[in-house]
């Protein structure tokens, strides 16, 4: 299935110079999807001098020339919604209408940013002097390094592509190896819809080694990483040495808090779709259940009847709704933390084993905890899997006080129907984006990112593309 891709370098497909590949395995059954490309050392270098021949030509193409090339790319994805969803699905194992979803998504972000490109606006300030003016611009920063992860391999890389390519910036996107056929779909998409060779690059093999050679380059001047925050320290010290531009999106461990004025139905809808999509490997998947104590029994309860009718299987099968982990590594961690939760107290409601009938494929149960304190491993070490600890509090000041006491700051969500609480809960949590009564939070219009160790900087809305620009100011006086 890779053979007609491979690494794209200077606008064609090659295969890498030394013929090295790597298998991709699908998750739902364990057969080797095929051999992908593994880049090699030469192949970084020709990619990062490629790219710089790109930044010239993308520079110098006029902002509505760029913004016509991006619209055209998402008309394209949409065009091409179930090629890319099946790559997804068989990647990454999550289901077919949930990576159909995902193309949507990625879609909409193409085409917000066609339009930001337009709307790169610079300023002139008042000067103190009769004689001179003052000027504010903003200049594409360069040769961007986009580091992409599997979880939601299209909608992250269409985040760094499209922003950097909407500021005038050429772009070298490195895949996760567990999904380089979704991205090289969205790469050849690309292609197609003429952007110029050099401005999209790709390269495909070890994360580490592609990353490390790309960030110690003098050519890369932006690196957008999204990843654990173990792996985003990394960037960040290395990246220091060039004094690069870094944005990062990293680890997330969201509390979703319920207050007692609610509709148990509808709160436990919401989390349910929040918690189990892509099997819980989201960084915003909510990870800390606080619920207020004279209404738990009653959403435990719900909950656990409502995720026993989730069907758990291969991902094409459109009656499926919780696909396998992605990868053996995940699996094997999931049942190490159950194990750990177990040892520290805590109780099993429903699930905390593989299920039974598969005998290939890394499924896990939808596990339910309750005895659950906040000092428990699990309250501290990001799941990434479908393991849901619940817990009670008593009054506003307490959960809020218990819900920011952690190092990261990706995303919380609100249960209520108090408009007091609602404003007042999402003025205090100490999150880069709140949900109140709904379990949607990554949308193109708006800016997406993180506070504490959970990373800096934004994707998505007006703000992301001023990541992607240098801003020059001038004091021009009038009189040679």
């Amino acid at each position: 299935m890779y053979s007609k891709f491979g690494q794209f370098i200077d606008g064609k497909w090659q295969q890498s110079s030394d013929k090295q590949t790597y298998e991709v395995i699908n998750p739902a059954n364990e057969e080797i999807i095929g051999h992908a490309s593994k880049a090699s050392s030469k192949d970084v270098d020709d990619a990062l001098k490629s790219a710089q021949k790109g930044l010239d030509i993308w520079k110098n193409t006029a902002p509505w020339q760029r913004s016509y090339t991006l619209r055209k790319i998402a008309d394209k994805m949409r065009e091409k919604q179930d090629v890319l969803a099946k790559w997804m699905t068989l990647e990454v194992g999550k289901p077919f209408a949930e990576a159909k979803g995902e193309v949507g998504g990625s879609a909409d972000i193409f085409e917000w940013n066609a339009e930001e490109t337009k709307r790169i606006y610079g300023q002139t300030v008042e000067s103190r002097f009769r004689d001179t003016r003052v000027h504010v611009y903003y200049q594409p920063v360069g040769v961007v390094a986009a580091l992409s992860p599997w979880n939601f391999p299209l909608v992250l890389s269409s985040r760094k592509i499209s922003t950097a390519l909407a500021a005038g910036c050429s772009v070298i996107i490195k895949p996760d190896v567990i999904t380089p056929g979704t991205v090289m779909e969205l790469v050849d998409i690309c292609r197609e819809c003429g952007v110029p060779a050099g401005v999209i690059n790709l390269l495909s093999g070890d994360p580490p080694s592609i990353a490390s050679q790309l960030i110690s380059s003098d050519i890369i001047k932006k690196i957008s990483i999204t990843g654990s925050s173990r792996v985003g320290k990394l960037i960040l010290k290395q990246a220091a040495d060039k004094v690069q531009r870094v944005t990062m999106e990293l680890s997330g461990h969201s509390p979703f808090i319920v207050f007692d004025d609610v509709d148990i139905k509808k709160a436990t809808d919401m989390a349910i779709a929040a918690k189990f999509r892509n099997n819980g490997q989201v960084c915003i998947s909510p990870n800390r259940f606080y619920i207020q104590e004279n209404k738990k029994d009653e959403f435990v309860n719900l909950f656990i009847e409502k995720t026993k009718k989730l069907k758990i299987g291969d991902g094409m099968d459109p009656s499926v709704q919780l696909g396998p982990l992605t990868t053996k590594k995940r699996l094997n961690e999931v049942e190490e933390l159950v194990e750990t939760t177990k040892k520290e107290g805590g109780k099993v409601l429903l699930g905390g084993k593989r299920p039974k009938g598969f005998n290939k494929g890394f499924y896990f149960e939808p596990t339910i905890f309750d005895n659950i304190k906040d000092d428990f491993t699990i309250m501290k070490v990001e799941p990434f899997g479908p393991l849901v600890p619940m817990l009670s509090f008593k009054s506003f000041d307490e959960v809020i006080e218990r819900a920011n006491n952690h190092e990261l700051g990706l995303s919380s969500y609100i249960c209520t129907n108090s408009m007091e609480k609602a404003h007042r809960a999402s003025e205090l949590m100490e999150t880069g984006t709140v949900a109140v009564n709904t379990p949607l939070v990554a949308l193109a219009e708006a800016p997406f990112g993180g506070i504490k160790q959970a990373g800096y900087g934004r994707e998505g809305g007006s703000m992301a593309i001023k990541d992607y620009l240098n801003v020059k100011y001038t004091h021009l006086g009038l009189k040679g």
